[in-house]
């Protein structure tokens, strides 16, 4: 990949060049009389023809993330494989997609100012090559004559001639500023502290009220919220988990990964082709965020005889993952299972998914677990009292792994925390009717919002007698490193980004009573 070319616009066109290097129109005129300077900055026409790969690759990740609602962590791979990018180029490809997709609130307000009509008068793929022409020219370390010169020779080659001399001029003006001195500009007469903290940080501003609202439900100051802003912009770490007893995480700390701090057996890692480590391939070493490993790890670990005594049963324990896909936890669950002689069933409704838990579930002794396909809502009813310990990781908004997710943020909208609360509350009631008396279950979302994490755990103790809250915080605090971790808020936990390093999971740990 080049980081390098010509860079600019300019109007002529050109028909020679003098003995002495002077550059001559078509007429033999002599061109540019003042200052030496780039000819190609002046000429669209000697601009570069060609995609370069890294940015073609970034560009049909936005085509594909806009026009299909594909998830950017599932194309980005098969893209960077189609192109046959090596190593340097799938990092630059890789920052370049996510990067213009969580910025792209930010991106489109200095866009805003450069383009001489509403951005959504703009067709979508010239939107998406301005995007990507913005980051590269206003957050990457890439030269802006480079910038420019590579996102006009993409829109030539992949959009038009006609629209590339638009994107070359919208570009030049972008350029004109830093991201710094854009910003001043952009919030020079703003006043609203929910507006200036949306566009400085690149969040649609229903979802930062949204996230000061939940540092104050979870007892933590509502002036952390530019912090959690930042930690979500920021490149996460790709974490890794051993499964306990079947996998290693030797090869990897060989290959430059580091310990990870908050949980045994986990390791953090730079990235690169982790296909190449044969536990990875084995799938008894994953990719796994420890927030998720630490949740899973808790549950495992509570001492049903000490949540009350003689209320463990007789026999092997049965674990319910209730909504399992893509198999994650569930991979994790089966392995400590197998460690304390129990067996996991990983329900999840939809067929596909299923078949992802199944393969996530491949490495771990098939005696072990069962993977059933069907409506967690329905588990409940058909096996009532059956298991021992639940863990009910409910669909949510997702607002806890923005880091992870970067297209997520624009596509979710207020909507959808009311939408998905009736299922949360189903599902969670389902898995309270499958532990039998004396069990738990571990109630988690990837999401810090009161309405989908204490709003439904309140709402189901309310409406039964025969239920407590254990110490969630304990929980994780057992299951973790030493000195690292400070999750608890009463008797539910939540994890945050801009504190914990990992996704904000939230965890309550409910006994059902004997």
């Amino acid at each position: 990949m080049s980081e390098s070319g010509a860079g600019g616009s300019g109007r002529g066109r050109t028909s020679g060049r003098g003995r002495d290097g002077s550059q001559r129109n078509a007429q033999g005129r002599e061109r540019n009389r003042g200052p030496k300077r780039n000819f190609t900055e002046s000429a669209p026409s000697q601009r570069t023809r060609r995609a370069d790969p890294a940015r073609l690759v970034a560009f049909e990740v936005l085509r594909a993330v806009a026009s299909e609602d594909a998830y950017a962590n599932l194309v980005l791979p098969a893209r960077i494989r189609h192109h046959g990018l090596d190593k340097r180029d799938a990092g630059f490809a890789t920052e370049l997609s996510y990067g213009a997709l969580r910025g792209q609130g930010t991106y489109d307000a200095v866009l805003a100012r450069c383009v001489d009509r509403p951005l959504d008068q703009l067709d979508p793929a010239i939107l998406d090559a301005l995007r990507i022409g913005a980051h590269q020219l206003l957050a990457m370390r890439v030269p802006a004559h480079a910038a420019l010169d590579q996102t006009v020779g993409l829109a030539r080659a992949v959009i038009g001639a006609g629209p590339s001399a638009l994107i070359n001029a919208v570009l030049r003006k972008v350029s004109a500023r830093t991201l710094e001195e854009w910003l001043e500009l952009l919030l020079s007469d703003e006043q609203d502290e929910t507006r200036i903290a949306a566009i400085r940080h690149a969040h649609p501003e229903w979802i930062v009220r949204a996230l000061r609202q939940s540092l104050v439900a979870h007892g933590r100051p509502v002036s952390e919220i530019n912090d959690l802003l930042e930690a979500d912009n920021a490149a996460p770490v790709v974490n890794l988990v051993a499964l306990p007893g079947l996998g290693s995480l030797d090869e990897a700390l060989e290959g430059g990964a580091t310990a990870g701090e908050l949980v045994e057996g986990s390791a953090l890692s730079s990235g690169g082709d982790l296909g190449r480590l044969a536990s990875v391939r084995e799938g008894s070493t994953r990719v796994q965020d420890v927030g998720s490993q630490l949740v899973a790890r808790a549950m495992a670990a509570v001492d049903l005889e000490g949540a009350n005594a003689g209320a463990a049963g007789e026999g092997a324990e049965k674990w319910l993952d209730l909504c399992a896909g893509p198999g994650g936890k569930a991979a994790l669950l089966g392995a400590l299972a197998r460690q304390h002689g129990a067996t996991l069933l990983a329900n999840e409704p939809a067929p596909h998914r299923a078949k992802l838990v199944r393969q996530a579930l491949a490495a771990v002794p098939h005696e072990v677990w069962h993977v059933r396909t069907g409506d967690g809502r329905e588990v409940g009813t058909e096996m009532a009292g059956t298991f021992d310990r639940v863990l009910v990781d409910v669909p949510c908004s997702g607002l806890g792994a923005l880091r992870r997710r970067p297209e997520s943020r624009w596509r979710r909208t207020p909507k959808d925390l009311a939408d998905l609360g009736p299922l949360q509350r189903e599902l969670l009631k389902s898995a309270l009717d499958a532990v039998r008396p004396g069990g738990i279950v571990a109630y988690v979302t990837c999401s810090p919002h009161p309405a989908e994490t204490t709003a439904v755990v309140t709402d189901a103790l309310r409406k039964r007698d025969d239920l407590e809250l254990l110490d969630a915080g304990a929980a994780l605090d057992t299951v973790s490193l030493p000195g690292h971790l400070d999750a608890g808020h009463e008797l539910t936990a939540q994890l945050w980004p801009h504190v914990h390093r990992t996704d904000a999971m939230f965890l309550a740990i409910i006994h059902k009573k004997p």
